[in-house]
């Protein structure tokens, strides 16, 4: 439906007419006369109602944009947004002796979420289709596994041994709803009560939850720039006699994004062995490397006899409404990985597992992660470009060989400060004191720029550079 505009520009406004047209319109939808939803007249028919150009209608709308009262959508026209707070007030609208509300952000450089809009969704959405269909769905046959479908396990297997070198069996594999899922079943498996986990510092803070949620208790371990320091872990385990796992992200370090080198690697599994401990080893984005030759993961060269749990997601390839997870692990433990998923999820996602087990047999998923690559990598070097342009020696960061986030450093000043003024201008950041075991002041952020399409990745560094406290 669209809307007709009848607007009342207030008289002796002052400013710039298109600021006028802006707050009318935003009047308006405060007022409940404009709703959510609604579509509103083209730029041109409203220029031509109110006898002004084009581009100056044009501009009202871009400011309502920017603020959040108005979303473009491209072929369809403009809108009134759905998701509106109660008491949102717009920018230019001139204050009134209250105190103002700050308009949400309009960007937001994320944990490092990728864009849902690159998700092969016809290709999905038929053989989701098909999955509905299928004899076996009807039937109500092979759905009752809590370890998941067996034709995701099955292709999940061959997928893991030619992608990165794991060599497994379906019966090894467990199917989640998403890493998050996983990490619960991990803990619960490798970890009594009150036992410890020793987690990477900073680190993800998300795993902790879910650790936590599973009765461990956590100890932070530092990580330097070559991901978990493996002095530091050895202190650790000579103080604490309870830490009986390790968690790492070894391929993309979460949030610092740095890649364990190979040497390190060895000594963290050597270190694993001798101590007889539980490595849970968490590659939530594999599948994002643009430089150099593939990591393997730490699974595809620990010892057979090593208890190690290997954590992956096709979310993060796909989009974090999709949630679908997996784990791979030794006997016992998962059985009881499986025996604790069955008491709260019984069986999981079938048509959608079995959808996706289509995707990864036809190739589709692998086309697809090859172009998402070449799209991320294209927004990766242009918020490099953009940083240095922008601000140059105020920050430092190291070129990420992967992933969707950076690791943006700011000594000097204060990251949360500039979380807050970039906030309040409509950027939305991540300090990295968010991802810090013991809350002490890190200064940096994780710039997650894979939902951020180039436009926006432009603006949200011009957004940071002028808010910078300094």
């Amino acid at each position: 439906m669209r809307a007709l505009l009848a607007l009342e520009l207030e008289p002796g406004h002052g400013g710039p007419l298109f600021l006028a047209i802006a707050e009318a319109i935003a009047g308006d939808i405060m007022r409940g006369r404009l709703r959510p939803g609604v579509r509103l007249p083209g730029t041109r028919a409203l220029a031509q109602e109110l006898g002004v150009h084009r581009n100056t209608v044009d501009s009202a709308y871009q400011e309502l944009i920017t603020q959040g009262w108005l979303r473009a959508e491209p072929a369809r026209g403009t809108f009134v947004a759905q998701d509106l707070p109660q008491g949102l007030m717009a920018r230019t609208v001139r204050p009134a002796p209250v105190e103002p509300v700050v308009p949400p952000p309009v960007l937001t450089f994320s944990e490092g979420a990728p864009d849902p809009k690159l998700v092969p969704a016809k290709a999905l959405a038929r053989a989701f289709g098909r999955a509905l269909m299928s004899p076996a769905f009807r039937a109500g046959a092979d759905y009752g596994d809590p370890r998941g479908m067996l034709s995701l396990r099955q292709t999940l297997t061959t997928y893991l041994g030619s992608d990165r070198g794991v060599v497994t069996d379906p019966a090894r594999l467990v199917i989640t709803r998403g890493s998050q899922m996983a990490l619960f079943l991990a803990a619960k498996a490798a970890l009594s009560p009150g036992e410890v986990i020793a987690v990477e510092n900073p680190g993800y803070p998300l795993a902790w939850g879910a650790f936590r949620a599973a009765g461990a208790v956590l100890r932070g371990v530092a990580v330097d720039a070559g991901g978990l320091n493996i002095d530091a872990l050895e202190a650790a385990l000579s103080c604490d006699p309870r830490i009986r796992a390790v968690y790492v992200t070894p391929h993309h370090q979460y949030p610092t994004t740095v890649t364990m080198g190979a040497a390190r690697r060895l000594q963290l599994l050597e270190l694993m062995k001798r101590h007889g401990l539980t490595l849970i080893e968490d590659d939530y984005d594999h599948e994002y490397r643009f430089e150099g030759r593939p990591v393997l993961p730490l699974a595809a060269r620990a010892p057979v006899d090593l208890p190690l749990i290997y954590v992956g997601s096709l979310s993060k390839l796909l989009s974090p409404g999709i949630r679908i997870g997996y784990a791979l692990a030794p006997e016992p433990l998962l059985s009881r990985m499986a025996e604790a998923r069955a008491a709260i999820d019984r069986q999981g996602d079938a048509p959608l597992e079995a959808a996706l087990a289509e995707l990864i047999r036809d190739g589709d998923l692998g086309r697809h992660a090859r172009k998402a690559r070449r799209v991320y990598r294209a927004r990766r070097d242009l918020l490099v470009e953009m940083l240095s342009a922008h601000l140059g020696d105020r920050v430092s960061f190291d070129l990420p060989a992967g992933g969707l986030a950076l690791w943006l450093r700011c000594e000097g000043v204060s990251a949360e400060v500039w979380a807050k003024r970039a906030e309040q201008a409509g950027l939305a950041l991540l300090p990295g004191t968010r991802f810090a075991f013991d809350l002490s002041e890190t200064q940096a952020f994780r710039l997650g720029y894979g939902a951020l399409e180039e436009g926006q990745i432009a603006r949200a560094v011009t957004i940071l550079a002028r808010s910078w406290p300094g």
